[in-house]
C-alpha cells in the first residue's frame, strides 16, 4: 500500500461522504509526517452507520471483502492485493467513541481527544492521535513492525511507550 494508493482511497471514501482516521503503521507514519517503512494494508476507522457508504465506496473502486469479523472488523483487497483493514465507531455526543471488541464487556474506547490530523505526502489527513496509537500497541507480543511504529513515536513525540 503506497502513500498514493492512501490519498487516493481517502479521495474515494470522502467523497462518498463517509467520516474515516487513519490508524496502524499508515496513522503513524501520518502523526509523524513520512513513510518509515512499507505498509501492507491501511487501518481505517469509520463510523458505524456510514458503512454502507464506505462498503460502496470500496467496492466501486474494486474491493471486495476477504474477512468478516464484525462487528469488531471487517477486511476488503482489491486485486492488487492492496488491503483496507476497517474498524467501525460508534460515536457519543461527546465526540468519544466505542469499537466492538472480541470480549463483548470490554470495548475498544477512543476519547474525544483521540481524533487528530497528520501529514502524507504533505496533504492533511485525519488519523488517531499518538497517544491512542501507543494504547493500541499494548497487551500482545509485537512484531518488528510495531516495534519500528512505536520508535517513531518516542523519536518525533518524545513520549513513552510499552516497547
Amino acid at each position: 500500500m503506497t502513500a498514493d494508493d492512501v490519498l487516493s482511497l481517502l479521495a474515494v471514501l470522502r467523497g462518498a461522504g463517509a467520516d474515516i482516521w487513519i490508524g496502524g503503521g499508515w496513522g503513524v507514519d501520518a502523526l509523524v509526517g513520512e513513510q518509515t517503512r512499507p505498509h501492507r494494508d491501511l487501518d481505517l476507522m469509520h463510523r458505524t452507520e456510514q458503512e454502507p457508504a464506505v462498503v460502496a465506496a470500496l467496492a466501486d473502486a474494486g474491493f471486495t471483502e476477504t474477512l468478516d469479523w464484525r462487528p469488531v472488523r471487517f477486511v476488503v483487497a482489491d486485486p492488487a492485493r492492496r488491503e483496507v483493514d476497517l474498524h467501525p465507531l460508534d460515536f457519543a455526543a461527546d465526540g468519544s467513541a466505542v469499537q466492538a471488541s472480541p470480549d463483548p464487556g470490554r470495548p475498544f474506547r477512543y476519547p474525544a481527544s483521540c481524533f487528530t490530523t497528520g501529514t502524507i505526502h504533505g496533504v492533511a489527513v485525519p488519523c488517531l492521535s499518538a497517544e491512542q496509537q501507543v494504547h493500541f500497541h499494548q497487551g500482545y507480543e509485537p512484531a518488528e513492525r510495531d516495534r519500528h511504529d512505536m520508535a517513531q513515536l518516542r523519536r518525533v513525540f518524545g513520549i513513552t511507550t510499552h516497547f
